[in-house]
């Protein structure tokens, strides 16, 4: 069974990078009839953020991620917090110890600095002599019964047989080696492993057959490759996947820019709106690819537009790994509205979706108009409805049209300024009478389409003009210049509100 997991650090809330991380995960599962695990790599008791678990936990389900294995979930694969499993750790590097492949490491922190130090004058690469190495096994075990703090590192100088690194999204990858510390250290001397040991172990014990991680790691995939074969083991399949950037080009973290998904979720985004962004940003390369029947012969592997409107299912299908750009990507906000406003159509397409929608909205409408008395769940479904052209976030409701809920102000400088196109008072005051002539008249039978024709007739009967007469009409309604047809905001205020504004209207 294909089995990938999402393995984030509670270091604080979930961002959006992460968020990208795991729906690649799930859509890779999915697609493929597979499975996925959450799992916590929480190792790091100095940059744990008390209530992050809960907080990683919240979002997924927010966005509809539903992990199969994982906290709170089926326990095959647990325990799913890695400070839950230092014992299996240190099995591990015990192998490695036993095996030659890794060694204590006695040196003092200061004592490493100084061979840093000492190394960088000498021109040397390196990062550390290996002076530890050749401590005999007798003598690392004495010092160990001893209690003498150390730590364990691999040892390079036995590099293993392996075959090259591949990876899903760069292909065949350079040998990095170089790139890497020397003797890289496997478990720290509080006997808590490095990302290096923990992750090797943990997805192997997990039997975990794609890893779908952050590009950040692809330097020390090697190193990581060479820990499989060292303890014998096969290893996954990797494909690493280029990071998220914010607007300004740089790399997005927890601590800088507007990225963590609770803001979204605060925000009224719709969560299949922010997948379907994340899902498509750096989803976007056509690769041309050489058929296997022959090296002449080649055919192209599309991706989806980066504003496709896609569901969940519908990415699922879709995802192909192989049409990843191999560069960093930005996030374009402007997209993120374009899709959401495209999800929103979807969803007030169905009555279940527009009761989700009507919920969802009727908390803000309620905030920003507390006592109006308009603010039930059939009126902002009306509302929704005036709104569908233009509505883009549902909290845009109370913005876009307050003048649903609320009298409008016709003392603001731009009800003014709509109502100066007719500056006769004479002929502002028939307009009026005209108005709510016709409203008197259609009361029983109070079709806005029908309503809006005959103020139309009726005014033209009274030789008024019909563009001063739409400016007027809307300034009276709502007070703003822009909003909805004024045959939906007819429908939506229904003839009682409509006379009473064109009554209360001063001249």
């Amino acid at each position: 069974m294909v089995l990938l997991r999402f393995a984030p650090s509670p270091t604080g809330p979930l961002h959006l990078g992460g968020l990208r991380m795991a729906l690649y995960n799930h859509l890779f599962a999915k697609k493929h009839g597979g499975r996925w695990i959450l799992r916590i790599e929480d190792t790091d008791s100095s940059r744990l953020v008390p209530g992050s678990v809960e907080g990683i936990q919240k979002a997924l389900d927010w966005a509809g991620l539903e992990y199969d294995y994982g906290p709170g979930r089926d326990s095959q694969y647990g325990p799913y917090f890695q400070t839950e499993r230092l014992e299996l750790y240190r099995s591990y590097a015990k192998k490695l110890l036993e095996s030659g492949h890794a060694y204590r490491c006695f040196c003092s922190a200061d004592k490493l600095t100084s061979i840093r130090e000492r190394l960088a004058r000498a021109g040397s690469n390196s990062t550390y002599d290996k002076s530890c190495v050749h401590i005999t096994d007798e003598e690392s075990a004495r010092k160990a019964r001893a209690g003498e703090k150390f730590v364990v590192r691999v040892n390079d100088s036995l590099p293993p047989s392996r075959p090259p690194a591949v990876d899903l999204v760069f292909g065949h990858l350079k040998d990095a080696h170089a790139s890497l510390s020397t003797d890289p250290v496997l478990l720290k001397s509080d006997s808590f492993p490095t990302y290096h040991l923990a992750s090797v172990v943990d997805d192997h014990e997990m039997q975990i057959t794609h890893v779908l991680r952050g590009e950040e790691w692809i330097t020390s995939f090697p190193l990581h490759l060479d820990i499989y074969a060292h303890l014998g083991l096969t290893p996954p399949k990797f494909a690493h996947i280029p990071i998220l950037l914010n607007p300004d080009g740089t790399k997005m973290s927890k601590r800088k820019g507007d990225v963590q998904v609770v803001d979204y979720m605060r925000r009224g985004w719709e969560p299949d709106a922010v997948l379907n962004w994340l899902a498509l940003a750096g989803w976007g390369v056509t690769h041309e690819e050489t058929s296997p029947e022959s090296t002449s012969r080649t055919h192209l592997k599309d991706a989806p537009d980066s504003t496709a409107v896609m569901s969940l299912p519908e990415l699922i299908k879709s995802f192909d790994i192989s049409v990843l750009t191999q560069r960093s990507s930005g996030l374009d906000v402007s997209k993120l509205e374009y899709i959401n406003k495209h999800h929103l159509a979807l969803a007030w397409a169905t009555d279940e979706g527009m009761d989700v929608l009507a919920q969802r909205a009727h908390i803000h409408v309620k905030e920003a108009f507390p006592h109006s008395q308009y603010t039930t769940i059939d009126n902002i479904k009306s509302a929704i409805r005036a709104l569908e052209g233009r509505l883009t976030n549902i909290q845009d409701i109370p913005r876009l049209a307050p003048f649903l809920f609320v009298e409008p102000d016709l003392a603001s400088d731009e009800a003014q300024k709509m109502l100066a196109v007719m500056p006769n008072v004479q002929d502002r005051s028939r307009m009026l009478q005209v108005l709510r002539d016709v409203v008197d008249t259609q009361v029983n039978d109070w079709r806005s389409d029908i309503v809006f024709s005959i103020f139309q007739e009726q005014l033209q009967a009274a030789g008024l003009p019909r563009k001063a007469f739409l400016k007027v009409l809307r300034a009276y309604l709502t007070g703003m210049k822009d909003g909805p047809p004024l045959a939906d905001i007819l429908t939506v205020l229904g003839p009682e509100r409509t006379r009473t504004r064109l009554s209360q209207s001063t001249m």
